[in-house]
């Protein structure tokens, strides 16, 4: 344990002086191979050219790492995506017309799509409302924190969280599960949440809404707060009740954050394979495309063509909705 801390440590210190070092020096560098202290009109053309040059300096290590970690990747998968299992083997849209056909990749989809329409709904819903509720609350900063602090946990660690929760043991035995300790209690059987058909899937949504919502709470709470006064004013002059200014007056003038939070959620859910892989694994019918796409590119016998087919389709998927909300957020900004 130590020495993963000291090795951490050495890796933050050496980070730290690489990045430094860099912008230093090319600064350094800038101005020697353009000194602003030329004589006659030279001095003005070095400082043009350093002034259009330097931007790229601190612009060049974030392209690099881009190109390095999200366009090559993509292009290699396009690549794998018309070739077979070890990426050789030219195949043209044979994997395509898989997935097209495939019974698995079917089940997978479905259940992405439950995901989308429970996911983004429940955590927007109830971010909003425990945003609402903990405005008007003495405590509300406390209660606030507490609502976030499972976006603190990963993924991975919250599924483990859960796994407690859900623990089934026999009947004849003490139920360690926070769910079947509970169900026992009121006088039923234990159950094996995971493995019920259909509505697994739903246990497993609760995972990342518990996750998602103090995300959405703070986005809308600090939207609601932005809300001017003199309307609800105005609607209370006017006999409208709380519901009525909630729906209303409220929710209308904040109508492009929520979009913008329910996008973004969105986007994670369709990229969800975490809590799958760490709580079933896509056993029991709860598989979804990431996960396929793990299986295939690496417990399916290494078929890279079959798995980058998959990780192109959910890319296909996420930037129309990435593309809307880069928009809708950028127009929330600029108050249009």
């Amino acid at each position: 344990m130590l020495q993963q801390l000291v090795t951490a440590g050495l890796t933050i210190v050496v980070g730290i002086a690489a990045a430094f070092g860099y912008f230093y020096g090319s600064n350094w560098l800038l101005d020697i191979l353009f000194p602003a202290g030329a004589a006659g009109d030279r001095a003005t053309r070095n400082i043009r050219r350093a002034a259009a040059i330097r931007p790229w300096l601190f612009l060049g290590p974030a392209l690099l790492a881009l190109a390095l970690y999200l366009v090559y990747p993509v292009a290699e998968s396009i690549w794998l995506s018309f070739h077979g299992p070890a990426g050789r083997q030219f195949v043209g849209l044979k994997n395509y017309i898989w997935f097209i056909g495939d019974a698995n990749i079917h089940s997978a989809l479905i259940n992405n799509f439950l995901w989308l329409l429970v996911v983004p709904a429940a955590s927007t819903f109830l971010g909003l409302v425990t945003a609402a509720l903990t405005d008007r609350i003495g405590w509300g900063n406390i209660a606030k924190s507490l609502i976030f602090m499972p976006m603190a946990i990963s993924f991975v660690g919250a599924t483990v969280i859960w796994k407690f929760v859900y623990d089934y043991r026999a009947a004849n035995q003490d139920q360690i599960g926070l769910l079947n300790a509970l169900v026992t209690w009121l006088g039923g059987p234990p159950e094996a949440w995971i493995t019920l058909p259909f509505w697994n899937n739903f246990f497993l949504m609760v995972i990342l809404v518990w996750i998602q919502t103090g995300f959405a709470m703070v986005i809308l709470s600090a939207a609601l707060r932005g809300i001017p006064e003199e309307t609800i004013e105005a609607a209370v002059l006017d006999g409208a009740n709380g519901l009525q200014i909630f729906f209303k007056i409220m929710v209308p003038q904040i109508w492009g954050t929520i979009a913008v939070v329910w996008t973004t959620i969105t986007i994670t859910v369709l990229k969800v394979f975490d809590i799958v892989y760490a709580m079933t694994n896509g056993q029991w019918d709860t598989d979804v495309l990431a996960n396929q796409m793990y299986t295939w590119m690496f417990e399916g016998g290494g078929d890279f063509g079959r798995g980058a087919t998959i990780a192109l389709v959910i890319m296909i998927l996420v930037i129309p909705i990435m593309i809307w909300n880069i928009r809708n957020a950028k127009a929330e900004m600029e108050g249009r």
